[in-house]
């Protein structure tokens, strides 16, 4: 068993001292959930392309304003752990534009904690600190798929089931920090399933700012809550691998309208998912190559980008060289974990040293121990191209089933009820 010791990032005010905590003090728990009033954003479920905006309706507010606003009115109340407004930011200077922060409060006073890293799918322990402990203030609001296909936000609607929630991240990289919790009360580990991806691109799509950007990370790629959840932030800034150049990727098919690239020059191996007839295209390929690499064991981390219309994807083997003690000491000692937002070139730095001397050598030397080598990308790389073709001939099939006029009538076949066998065993 490979383990590290880092230092954990405190999402939520009760992540410190929880155990025990539960009803009474009106948490996310199924001892307080259900029957309460939380705040709902519905929205339409998109049957068209990623590209396509629906018209807000006059008394609807955006979500994009709405986010921000009940962001900003938790931060008037004092629920973060710091001010992240006053953190210090720049642009590294050289042909990639790295982002470097000076954020030393994500990290003061806080002890390490060992994580195995060896292990993408784990199961779900309830007996650590889980989403279901945060408190309800912390929370912005639900958002779920429409019942009536339309937009719409109210402030106080009962909680009948397991809600999909909005809450802030108590320790911000940014502005606007939040998490994203799917079905929080379901207990679901932090793997990525279509439905749970698919709510992310919502998100992104419904929020459609362009600073606005979702990330996933794995376990064993530096996440440190096996709940699952995405976080999001704004930053004005492009982020460096949003400008990497990239090639095309030839498929097999290309029916479903979803394209994809592979990053070039850029330290991280990857591969970029745009397009799609719809989101759900756009969807079942990303998420059936994410479930590939889980179902293989290998690390891997998600940048949802330009408002759920480019999604970036990074095997990744950091932490396992981390536990094998083959990075850098140099680099170890910067006590920078490399998850979506430092590999897509926002470094989060916790000491005032590395930040003063931060370059983007240095950047391109962190960004490179997080890389898969070329010979193990391009394996990892066959599995994926596998993993979104197979999806992409079933869900061209369902539509050719869908399509077929039957009379007197008699049962169409289901395909979807025909059993697949994983190719990532």
């Amino acid at each position: 068993m490979l383990t590290i010791k880092r230092c954990p990032t405190i999402l939520s005010n009760y992540q410190e001292g929880s155990e025990g905590l539960g009803c009474g003090r009106n948490c996310l728990g199924q001892c307080c959930v259900p029957g309460s009033k939380l705040p709902l954003y519905t929205f339409k479920r998109r049957h068209t392309s990623v590209g396509d905006n629906d018209v807000m309706l006059a008394d609807v507010p955006s979500l994009d304003s709405l986010l921000l606003g009940l962001w900003e009115e938790r931060m008037q109340r004092g629920l973060f752990r710091y001010d992240v407004t006053i953190c210090e930011t720049k642009v590294i200077p050289g042909n990639y534009g790295f982002i470097a922060q000076l954020n030393e409060g994500r990290h003061l006073k806080k002890r390490p904690t060992e994580f195995r890293v060896d292990k993408v799918l784990q199961d779900f322990d309830p007996c650590k600190f889980n989403f279901t402990k945060v408190g309800q203030e912390e929370v912005l609001f639900r958002f779920e798929e429409s019942e009536e296909d339309k937009v719409q936000y109210l402030e106080k609607v009962p909680v009948l089931d397991s809600p999909n929630v909005i809450a802030i991240n108590v320790s911000p990289i940014e502005y606007g920090h939040v998490l994203l919790v799917p079905r929080v009360l379901d207990c679901l580990p932090q793997r990525i399933d279509h439905d749970s991806l698919l709510l992310a691109l919502h998100l992104a799509v419904e929020v459609g700012n362009p600073s606005f950007r979702l990330g996933y990370n794995s376990l064993g790629a530096f996440a440190t809550i096996n709940h699952l959840h995405f976080q999001a932030y704004y930053l004005a800034l492009p982020f460096p691998v949003e400008k990497a150049p990239t090639k095309r990727v030839p498929l097999k098919s290309e029916k479903t309208g979803v394209k994809i690239f592979e990053l070039c020059n850029y330290p991280v191996r990857g591969l970029v998912f745009e397009g799609g007839n719809t989101l759900e295209d756009l969807c079942n390929a990303i998420g059936s190559s994410c479930i590939c690499l889980q179902d293989n064991n290998i690390p891997y981390n998600v940048l949802i980008a330009d408002c759920g219309k480019r999604v970036f994807l990074f095997p990744q083997c950091y932490a396992e060289k981390q536990a094998l003690g083959e990075v850098n000491q140099e680099i170890l000692d910067t006590q920078v974990n490399p998850a979506v937002w430092e590999i897509s070139g926002h470094m989060v730095l916790k000491r005032k040293q590395d930040f003063d001397r931060a370059s983007e050598d240095y950047a391109w030397k962190l960004l490179a121990e997080v890389s898969l080598s070329e010979e193990r990308f391009e394996e990892v790389k066959d599995y994926i191209l596998e993993a979104a073709a197979t999806e992409e001939v079933q869900v061209v099939e369902e539509e050719e089933h869908a399509d077929i006029v039957v009379e007197d009538e008699v049962p169409l076949y289901d395909s979807s009820k025909n059993t697949i066998m994983p190719l990532c065993t």
